[in-house]
């Protein structure tokens, strides 16, 4: 097959259009057809999953998966817009709508929780059914979480993992119960409620009875698990993480290599490896080397949590896609995607389909727009005319191949777009171009992809509720449909 640029009359300057020389047409049709064979020889796996692994990439609508497959082809040398993240090879697939009870946009509580619990509440809830009003302790509101009923029903082990603190919104919803996602410690509570019987985030990982408490719990947040007098947020003097350990066969980690001792002795593991969340992957490696990274951290709470007869359940979140997002910080939003990628090429490699489904969905998506671009140029850049100058945009300046909707990014009022021609537009650092001025990007409101296999995973397919993911996890596990 050979590929010619030709000029066409009547197109925009710069604009061509492609001819595709079929010489070798019967090579061109060759994959499609061998995904075709695949397909029609597929037989959906009907027995009950023994584990039940839930990725969740923050912010990871469709426009970032291909932003994240375009960048992590050419970093591998090949071709991005063919190439495959590991999720892309999964059997079964289909599109989420996201929304909350109260907006057409959701958060990450919300989205989460609508997963976890197959519940959907409003927006800042973790937890909680749609009845619950923001900032109000009512515990009759708290709806458990598939985490929570897979081990007290089914006595499965627990484990989440995530680049966040541990208490942030999407891990949190794997395990805790709130009306605002901001109550991440004591100090963060209105005294109305404690005086109600909530509880903080962190009091929940740790204090929650045997038979919830999960058996492994990777991230970052460790400031809203010590005391005042430990540097910590804490104001009730409780030092959650000596709690933690104070339970038989417990351990308390800060690094790689005390995570893996732990794991090997399997032991029950809290690691929190940052104050607030783990460095982005673009400044770990300085940063933070001691500190796992995403696939270190899958790796090891999937070796611990195997090891128990009666399988499990995982949540892994990729948490800075989002967090980068907010940031107009691209590159490293994508380079997240990149090792959210790796972390589930790990699960695949540690488990068995025919007994362990794995889904890899969002939350939310983010307004981050492909906007051109040829199929060899860095996705990063900017898009390049026919001699390999910058294309020109109606206000004649350079257009990014990606740019946001909205963000920090934006132009000021009374200003126009940053000129980009001397600009290094796919460094770490750069804040990319957006649409409107935001102090921080927003979440947008599109559907969001849903990838499977194993156990049930034929079940994820075609247009889907958030909600509607939990019952297929439910039902893989073959827990009843009411709690008891």
């Amino acid at each position: 097959m050979t590929f010619r640029i030709l000029p066409r009359a009547g197109l925009a300057a710069g604009v061509v259009a492609l001819s595709i020389s079929m010489t070798a047409g019967a090579v061109e049709a060759k994959e499609p057809q061998a995904a075709l064979e695949a397909a029609l020889a597929r037989q959906p796996e009907t027995a009950p999953a023994k584990n039940v692994i839930l990725f969740i990439g923050d912010g990871m609508g469709v426009s970032t998966v291909t932003a994240m497959r375009i960048l992590a082809g050419q970093r591998a040398g090949v071709d991005g817009a063919s190439y495959d993240l590991a999720f892309d090879t999964m059997p079964y697939g289909g599109l989420v709508r996201t929304y909350s009870v109260d907006g057409l946009v959701t958060d990450s509580a919300n989205g989460a929780s609508a997963i976890t619990t197959g519940y959907r509440t409003i927006n800042g809830a973790i937890g909680v059914d749609g009845e619950a009003r923001r900032g109000v302790c009512d515990p009759a509101r708290n709806v458990p979480t598939l985490a929570q009923r897979a081990k007290r029903e089914l006595g499965k082990a627990v484990g989440v993992v995530s680049t966040a603190a541990i208490t942030d919104a999407s891990p949190a919803a794997f395990y805790a119960h709130v009306p605002a996602r901001g109550w991440q410690s004591d100090v963060d509570m209105p005294a109305a409620a404690r005086e109600a019987g909530c509880v903080d985030i962190a009091a929940q990982l740790v204090l929650a009875p045997d038979d919830i408490r999960p058996d492994i719990a990777l991230g970052g947040g460790l400031t809203f698990f010590r005391p005042e007098a430990a540097g910590g947020r804490r104001k009730d003097g409780q030092d959650l993480a000596a709690l933690w350990t104070s339970r038989p066969d417990s351990a308390f980690v800060t690094d790689r290599d005390s995570l893996n001792a732990a794991v090997a002795e399997g032991r029950d593991v809290l690691g929190l490896f940052a104050d607030l969340h783990i460095p982005h992957e673009v400044d770990r490696p300085t940063a933070a080397p001691q500190t796992p990274t995403l696939e270190e951290m899958t790796r090891a709470a999937i070796t611990r949590l195997a090891a128990e007869p009666q399988g499990y359940v995982l949540l892994v979140e990729g948490a800075h896609i989002d967090k980068a997002h907010h940031a107009g910080l691209l590159n490293a939003s994508l380079t997240e995607g990149v090792e959210l990628s790796k972390a589930v090429a790990a699960a695949k490699d540690m488990t068995d389909p025919t007994d362990t489904l794995i889904i890899v969905t969002a939350d939310h998506s983010h307004g981050l727009a492909i906007n051109g671009g040829a199929r060899g140029d860095d996705v990063l850049g900017l898009i390049k005319g026919p001699t390999g100058a910058p294309m020109l945009a109606g206000d004649g300046l350079p257009l990014p191949i990606l740019t946001y909707s909205t963000g920090p990014g934006g132009p000021k009022a009374g200003e126009g777009r940053r000129d980009l021609s001397d600009v290094d537009v796919t460094a770490p650092d750069q804040v990319r171009q957006a649409g409107v001025l935001l102090g921080s990007a927003a979440h947008t409101g599109e559907d969001v992809p849903a990838y499977a296999d194993g156990p049930g995973a034929y079940l994820v397919t075609g247009s889907m509720d958030q909600p509607y993911l939990f019952q297929v996890m439910r039902h893989a596990l073959r827990l009843p449909v009411k709690a008891p």
